[in-house]
Order: C-alpha cells, then sequence, then structure tokens
C-alpha cells in the first residue's frame, strides 16, 4: 500500500495483482487473505479510471465477505463501500446512493457515528447525493463530514482535506465561487504539504481550483492551473488515464473561453488520439470506455458552460 500512497498506481496495481494470485494459488479464493487482496486490487484499478474491472473484483470481495463473515462485519461493510464508490464512477447513482446509505448504516450501528470509516461514508454519500443535483442534502452531509473530520482526524488530515475538497465542488455547483475558491486553496495547500506537488490528489485540488478560478472568469490563472494539472497527471498518471483526459478537455473549455480556438481544438484532438492509443482502434471495450469518456467529459463541459 505503500505505493499506492505515494500516486505510484501501476505499481501498486501490479505489486497487488501479483499478491492476489500468491493468495489464489496457496490458500484459495474464499480465504479471507485472498478476498483482502481481491479487494485492495479493485482499488488500484478504480483509482486508475479501470471501473469495469474494478466493480468485478469489487463485487468478488463483497459476495465472498458476505458469506464467510456476514451483512454487518466491518470488512464487509467496507466492500459495500467500495462497489459504491465504483458505481458512482460510472454513473450509477440510484444503485451507488443505496450502496452508501447501507454502509453508512451499518458503520453507525457497528463502529459508531464518529469512526473515520462512517465519516468516509458519511463523504461518499455526499458525493452521490451531489451528482444527483440534490445540492441542499450534499452540502449538509459534506459540512456534518468536515466537523465530524476536524473533531476527531484534525484539520490536516488527508481526509479532513477531501472533506474540505468536496464541500468547496458542492458550494461552486450552487454558484458560491468565491467560498469556493478559499476553500480548494486550503485543501490544495494542505496536500501539498502533506502529499507533494506532483501527488494525484494534489493535482486534482490544483485542477479544482483552476474550475472556480474559470467560473469566476479568471482565465489566465485557471489556463496556469490547469496547464500545471495536466503536466503533472501526463508524468504521474499517464496520457490515457481519465483524469490526463479530463485535464485536457478542461484546458480546452478555458482556452475556448479566451477565443483561442485552434489550441483548444488541438486540445480535443490530443484527448481523442490519446484514448485510441489506450484502447486501439479494434479494441473490444472501446465503445464503453469511449462512451464513458464522452459521458465524464460532457459532465465537465456542463460544469463549466452552465
Amino acid at each position: 500500500m505503500v505505493l499506492w500512497y505515494q500516486g505510484k498506481y501501476e505499481a501498486a496495481e501490479n505489486m497487488s495483482r501479483r499478491g492476489l494470485d500468491w493468495r489464489v494459488k496457496v490458500i484459495g479464493e474464499e480465504h479471507l487473505d485472498t478476498l483482502t487482496s481481491a479487494s485492495n486490487l479493485a482499488v488500484m484499478l478504480w483509482y486508475q479510471g479501470k471501473y469495469e474491472a474494478a466493480e468485478e473484483l469489487s463485487r468478488q470481495a463483497l459476495d465472498g465477505r458476505e458469506k464467510a463473515l456476514g451483512n454487518e462485519h466491518p470488512n464487509t461493510l467496507t466492500s459495500i463501500n467500495n462497489l459504491a464508490l465504483v458505481l458512482w464512477s460510472q454513473g450509477k447513482y440510484k444503485t451507488a446512493e443505496r450502496m452508501n446509505r447501507q454502509a453508512l448504516n451499518g458503520r453507525e450501528k457497528v463502529l459508531g457515528k464518529s469512526h473515520p470509516d462512517t465519516l468516509a461514508s458519511m463523504n461518499n454519500l455526499a458525493l452521490v447525493l451531489q451528482a444527483q443535483g440534490k445540492y441542499d442534502l450534499a452540502e449538509e452531509m459534506n459540512r456534518q463530514a468536515l466537523n465530524w473530520r476536524e473533531k476527531v482526524l484534525g484539520e490536516e488530515h488527508l481526509d479532513t482535506l477531501t472533506s474540505v475538497s468536496n464541500l468547496a465542488i458542492v458550494l461552486q455547483d450552487r454558484g458560491k465561487y468565491e467560498a469556493a475558491e478559499e476553500m480548494h486553496r486550503q485543501a490544495l495547500n494542505g496536500k501539498e504539504k502533506a502529499l507533494g506537488k506532483e501527488h494525484p490528489s494534489t493535482l486534482k485540488s490544483i485542477s479544482d481550483l483552476a474550475e472556480a478560478l474559470q467560473y469566476q472568469e479568471k482565465y489566465e490563472a485557471a489556463e496556469e492551473m490547469y496547464r500545471q494539472a495536466l503536466d503533472g497527471r501526463e508524468k504521474a498518471l499517464g496520457k490515457e488515464h481519465l483524469d490526463t483526459l479530463t485535464s485536457l478537455n478542461s484546458l480546452a473549455l478555458v482556452l475556448q473561453s479566451q477565443r483561442k480556438y485552434e489550441a483548444a481544438e488541438e486540445m480535443h484532438r490530443q484527448a481523442m488520439d490519446s484514448c485510441e492509443k489506450a484502447l486501439g482502434k479494434e479494441h473490444r471495450d472501446k465503445p464503453t470506455s469511449l462512451n464513458n469518456i464522452a459521458l465524464l467529459l460532457v459532465q465537465a463541459t456542463r460544469r463549466h458552460l452552465g
């Protein structure tokens, strides 16, 4: 997991695969340690935008844990939480909301309302509510999660900074751009100190701040930050990663807002070329992956253009 915390997701995936393969051979597919390896690998895949594979492994881990441990065991609830995140990432919001509520209710019952895992479920439920346009509920849950995390974990803990980022995005969606910008800067400063400037989570905060600036028509500053996020993501995640493609799209939009149309078109072409290289023109998963990318980019476009 050290590689994962360093943001080296591809290397972490390779290590997790080796561990899972070894455990399947030595102790079998249904052993709890094997299920833990499957769950960990699913998280690595999710972080890299490999959602279909992540969903398959997440369901495998959940089924095994339900059989071995029961529905209310903390590890089972972790699997429910993780599967909900994968479903949210694929736009399956109703199912994700149901599973997030199941995980939250279970964790409150088993672990208590102030446990970090319970607060994680609260945070994740807020994400799926926000994705469905339920902004009042999402803001309320984000504030609740942030307040608890500040009390339990402290203001500089990474989970607390995640809550700061998420609340900023909700405020942004509600048109409270100045407050959102302030919170994005708070999250970015904290992540730079804790993780460094090149960590994927820090790069996300850079991108989020750029978006808040763009909404306020601070286009030059937004462009500068989008380029910083794009350069960092290309180095850390690769040119074909969904986050990198999102940065290309975002940069194209801010260039378009400044009437730099040729440069904007070039960014869009780069995004498509990266997709082609990642999948191959005849890859069997290309239609699904293109649809996922299109959904992602359309959502980003709507956020910018209202």
